[in-house]
């Protein structure tokens, strides 16, 4: 399964980078397989580990904020790894094949 995340402090201003590395630091030191972006961070692995990861990084969050704002997608595919990576180049090697016949 594949988790796109994104946790944040709600009523402590507009720089929240800080609180948000607290909750990356979480899942980096997890050791799951992972990806932050601007918006998202996006964990892989079976649904418990996953889970009890985002549940860890949303509480790295919460000591430090009365208020927390989780927004969660997940991708439930029995049987699939590396899906991180997969999807990704999917879509790369179609943007590729379009770039060829152009």
């Amino acid at each position: 399964m594949i988790v796109a995340f994104s946790v944040s402090p709600l009523g402590v201003g507009e720089d929240v980078g800080e609180y948000v590395a607290d909750a990356v630091r979480v899942v980096r030191e997890s050791g799951l397989p992972n990806r932050t972006d601007a918006m998202f961070t996006s964990i892989e692995g079976e649904w418990d580990e996953v889970m009890d990861v985002v549940k860890r990084a949303v509480a790295a969050v919460e000591a430090r904020s009365s208020r927390v704002s989780l927004v969660l997608k997940a991708d439930i595919r029995e049987g699939v790894t590396d899906g991180l990576t997969a999807k990704v180049e999917t879509v790369e090697r179609h943007l590729r094949a379009d770039d060829a016949t152009s």
